[in-house]
Order: C-alpha cells, then structure tokens, then sequence
C-alpha cells in the first residue's frame, strides 16, 4: 500500500485522536460507554450544520445510555462487527452495510450495544440543530443545549454536582 499525505477536504480517519471520555455526569453512567472510541472526522474537515463520527465499542461497551433526541436526526451505518441495536420495540441485531435512522422528535429510546467478542466499529451522523435535548428513557437525567454547552439535570431540574 502506497503512503498518501493528505490534504483537506481529505483526510485518513486514523489521524483523528479519538475521545474515550463521556460527559456523562456520574460514574455510573459513565461505565456504560466504557471504551467507546470517537472520532470526530465531521469536525476534523470542518462541518459545522452537522456532525460525523466513527465509532469503535469494544465488546461488553455501549454508544450510548439509551436516549431520544428532541430536535436532532441521528444516523448509523454499521462498518465492521455486530451490534445489537436496542430500542423501545425491541432488539436487532446490526452487521456490516446494516444503518438504523432516528428522526429528532420521535421518543424512541435507542443505543448500540457491543455484545459480541470483537470490537465493532460504525459511522454515526446527527445535525446540529439549536435547541436540542436529550431524554434518557428511565433515568433521572436529562439533558439541554445551552450557549455554553451541554447542561445534565435531574428529571427534576436540579443540576448534576
């Protein structure tokens, strides 16, 4: 394989530092996407209306806590491995060339779990509409779009410490 320097618009997903953090405001819902690898290439080209992500989760990890937004589309498109999709219908199991959408507005708790023996790895597409929020189907968190950035609340109102 020939070695390419590339130049934007271009460029090679594996120069992208990935983010393994989660804001998640506690630990607990922290460990939940425990190894979860993103890399933001959407931001690395310089999109700003909406964002792109490749997504690496070991086995035993998750995208997300199950969530709906309540103004952002969200977009998967399964690359490698399995994932087991999990929504308020059920559960579905996702393989490579495999996509699942969720429309802003809809409140269809929803994430990808990593069930399997080997890492799995997916793009993930969402606008950036102002306003949004996130609702986390059973559990005390919710979570707003502010000026200053995302703001976790209990159900509530009450800010995480």
């Amino acid at each position: 394989m020939t070695t390419r320097t590339l130049t934007l618009p271009a460029l090679d997903p594996a120069t992208v530092t990935p983010r393994t953090s989660s804001a998640y405001p506690t630990e607990e819902f922290r460990k939940v996407t425990s190894g979860r690898a993103k890399r933001a290439l959407g931001d690395a080209v310089g999109l700003t209306t909406f964002g792109v992500n490749l997504t690496t989760l070991p086995p035993g990890s998750a995208s997300a806590l199950r969530h709906w937004h309540k103004r952002q589309d969200e977009f998967v498109f399964v690359l490698s491995g399995e994932l087991t999709l999990v929504t308020d219908a059920g559960e579905q199991v996702l393989g490579p060339g495999m996509c699942a959408g969720f429309p802003g507005g809809v409140p269809d708790g929803h994430h990808l779990v990593n069930r399997s023996t080997v890492p799995a790895t997916y793009l993930e597409v969402g606008d950036r509409l102002p306003g949004d929020a996130t609702n986390y189907p059973g559990l005390d968190l919710l979570v707003r779009a502010s000026a200053t950035g995302w703001k976790y609340t209990h159900l509530d109102g009450r800010p995480y410490d």
